[in-house]
């Protein structure tokens, strides 16, 4: 069956595009899926017969399920989310592990794991997946704990439930680290949702950036994976043809 496109509604959220010219270019593209939208579009977006990919477990990225200041907040905010999740049939929720603040990387994983132990069981019996983003402390998010795929890694194995997982972030982890489709093959099965961008700034996948896509996609294909590959780009040019663009690169239907 393969895999389906969505996109991230913040990246096309400015004033020259209104919602219904996003969703109807989205549809007509081939995508399936939005995601991270508002929740009072979400009637919109379905209405035009798109799904929603993903939402957040919680708001802040600096305040994360690394550090127990946090952690009543994130549980009352998760409670919502995933009663939000299952009205909408929303299949995954982002977690962000926070930032360091201080904190050594051992400790910040122990109360990662503690937490989403914690959350899992709730996790499952709304059949919703919890996905910790992997994001990049170099350029976008300075201090983030979660920033490579081994620490990420260290975390979900250690969550006895298969309903925590990762957000492998393609465009953040070539900025920290690389080696993009070695690691997917590697550890794939720890992987439940990919995002994409073009390395360097974040913009469309075009010749201008330095990750072929084509032959990620195809590795992302090649393990059997039929979740999304979520387009998380911030559009420099015509924002209509980078989706379209991104789209038919990701599309792996018809390669031989």
């Amino acid at each position: 069956m393969g895999f389906e496109q969505s996109a991230a509604w913040w990246c096309f959220d400015r004033e020259d595009i209104t919602p219904l010219d996003l969703i109807d270019t989205l549809k007509s593209s081939g995508y399936a899926a939005v995601e991270l939208a508002p929740a009072d579009k979400f009637q919109m977006v379905t209405d035009r017969g798109l799904k929603i990919a993903a939402d957040r477990l919680h708001e802040s990225i600096e305040q994360g399920i690394n550090n127990p200041r946090y952690w009543d907040s994130i549980k009352d905010q998760a409670e919502k989310s995933l009663k939000l999740a299952q009205q909408w049939n929303i299949p995954n929720l982002i977690a962000f592990s926070g930032s360091r603040a201080g904190m050594d990387d051992e400790t910040g994983a122990e109360n990662a794991i503690k937490l989403l132990d914690q959350l899992a069981p709730d996790a499952e019996s709304a059949g919703v997946m919890i996905i910790l983003e992997l994001l990049n402390s170099k350029v976008n998010h300075p201090d983030y704990m979660a920033d490579s795929a081994d620490w990420g890694l260290k975390v979900v194995s250690a969550v006895d439930s298969p309903n925590v997982r990762l957000l492998y972030d393609i465009y953040h982890m070539q900025v920290m680290e690389g080696n993009v489709i070695q690691t997917i093959r590697d550890h794939h099965h720890w992987f439940a949702h990919y995002h994409t961008a073009g390395v360097p700034g974040r913009h469309e996948l075009d010749h201008k950036q330095e990750l072929n896509y084509r032959p990620i996609c195809q590795a992302i294909a090649a393990t059997g994976y039929e979740g999304y590959v979520g387009q998380e780009f911030v559009p420099a040019g015509d924002w209509q043809a980078a989706l379209r663009q991104a789209y038919d690169v990701c599309q792996v239907k018809d390669w031989t």
